[in-house]
């Protein structure tokens, strides 16, 4: 499909938001593989910059820097801040020094030490000396706190006003700072030592007489948070209360940043998927799983997995030390992996939904007590559906109630003991400050597959009445 340039804008707003990438891409690359930059340039005017740097981040590496060589500085400002870290990183080493100051030095304090943290400590220390003053200093605040605290991922691009100004005065000061600040729709107000004292919206302020003092229209009820906060309960405060923002003080109450609705939606979608690979058992490190080297990938993923070759060596003995019932009743070995397998999937459906309340702040600990005994009836209720099927089962498989039986009855067992243990030791490991997610999973298969093995091997003998 060709679209010709002079109706591209056209063209591109009847196509939905997946195919106007994917169509934003490939004819990017089709006219750069032409030599058409002009093309190319004239095709890029009507996408937005979040669209932009996702059809930059597609095309083949070489073509990359050409791509972004065709926007204009302000352009390549906003596309840059959208781009994944490892295309960032590329365009660094393509462009001359100066080319990536004048960016990087545009570049929001927060994103830029975001930015940062991506790249070799000898590439940040050259292009935070070449910095301008003004944003050096904001860098080094940011760069200053602790990786994963509020204070990382602040940006101190706010308005702040005084209580004794008008209305008037501040819609001035804020026309003055509105092409330099995060937002303008809150508004913060401090003393004259920096000190916050309220907050303000912007439609508060636009509905105020003009000689009003900002002091009598403030708000004195202030939902913030400290620079050490961690940015996940940062995250967690801007969802609560539906906040755009909320301001970040330090230990003297002092106005010091402000985190975004657009930081705290970054922050939710890292600590997600380092949740979910942490459930799988996967160490996900900082960098990009895809783009992590596979000796890497397979040096992280592998240590778990070492575990439980090693801990299921316990399996194997209960197996051994009840050899003589499975001689005597042969069948009862076919139902093992069964039995264990349900288990273990319903102890990781206890053991999710436990993490995620953990992770959301839904469950407190002091309600594990009711959490666990929640999971324990569901278990049973789990137990007793699945067991009657597989009774029936067992015994259209073998012709022996006595076995099916013996089956039914241990997959109640073990659905109620799986059920237990995964709401139980997520609960457990975070008492004594290990993460539930990445130790849970993996004991909870290794207690399942022992403990379920040993009910099932005993409840057998006691039914089948084997001394």
């Amino acid at each position: 499909m060709t679209i010709d340039n002079d109706n591209s804008s056209t063209a591109l707003q009847s196509f939905s938001r997946r195919e106007l990438r994917e169509l934003v891409r490939s004819q990017l690359q089709a006219l750069l593989e032409q030599g058409n930059l002009i093309g190319a340039k004239a095709l890029l005017v009507p996408v937005q910059p979040a669209d932009i740097a996702e059809a930059i981040e597609g095309l083949p590496e070489p073509m990359q820097a050409i791509a972004f060589r065709l926007l204009s500085k302000s352009e390549a400002i906003e596309v840059y801040e959208y781009l994944d870290s490892t295309v960032q990183q590329t365009l660094i080493e393509e462009f001359k020094r100066q080319d990536v100051l004048d960016i990087v030095d545009k570049m929001s304090p927060d994103d830029r030490v975001r930015l940062f943290d991506e790249l070799p400590a000898k590439v940040v220390t050259r292009i935070l000396e070449q910095l301008s003053l003004e944003e050096r200093r904001a860098t080094a605040l940011l760069l200053g706190y602790e990786s994963g605290t509020a204070g990382r991922i602040m940006t101190p691009e706010y308005v702040s006003l005084k209580e004794g100004w008008t209305v008037a005065q501040s819609l001035e000061r804020i026309r003055s700072l509105a092409n330099v600040s995060e937002t303008i729709y809150y508004l913060y107000v401090t003393d004259a030592a920096r000190r916050l004292i309220g907050t303000l919206s912007l439609r508060a302020l636009v509905t105020a007489q003009p000689d009003q003092k900002i002091g009598d229209v403030l708000t004195r009820e202030i939902v913030y948070v400290q620079t050490d906060t961690d940015q996940e309960e940062a995250a967690r405060i801007i969802q609560r209360y539906d906040f755009l923002a909320v301001p970040v003080v330090d230990a003297e109450q002092r106005l010091v940043g402000i985190i975004t609705v657009d930081d705290v939606l970054d922050i939710l979608e890292e600590e997600t998927t380092e949740d979910i690979y942490t459930l799988g058992g996967v160490q996900s490190g900082d960098d990009s799983y895809f783009q992590t080297n596979l000796l890497t990938v397979a040096r992280r993923r592998v240590v778990w997995l070492f575990v439980l070759l090693i801990t299921n060596t316990a399996t194997s003995a209960v197996i051994r030390s009840q050899q003589e019932i499975l001689q005597q009743v042969v069948a009862l070995a076919a139902f093992i992996p069964l039995l264990i397998g349900t288990g273990g999937n319903v102890g990781a459906q206890s053991s999710t939904v436990v993490i995620r309340g953990l992770n959301t702040d839904e469950i407190q600990g002091k309600k594990a007590l009711r959490v666990i005994r929640r999971e324990a009836i569901a278990g049973t209720f789990l137990g007793l559906m699945l067991g009657l099927v597989v009774l029936v089962w067992a015994y259209v498989l073998q012709g022996s109630w006595v076995v099916a039986i013996a089956v039914g009855v241990s997959l109640v067992a073990i659905s109620i003991l799986a059920s237990v243990a995964g709401s139980t030791l997520p609960f457990l490991f975070q008492t004594i400050g290990l993460d539930p997610a990445l130790m849970s999973a993996p004991f909870i298969t290794t207690a399942v597959d022992v403990l379920g093995v040993l009910i099932y091997l005993n409840l057998a003998r006691l039914i089948l009445q084997i001394q």
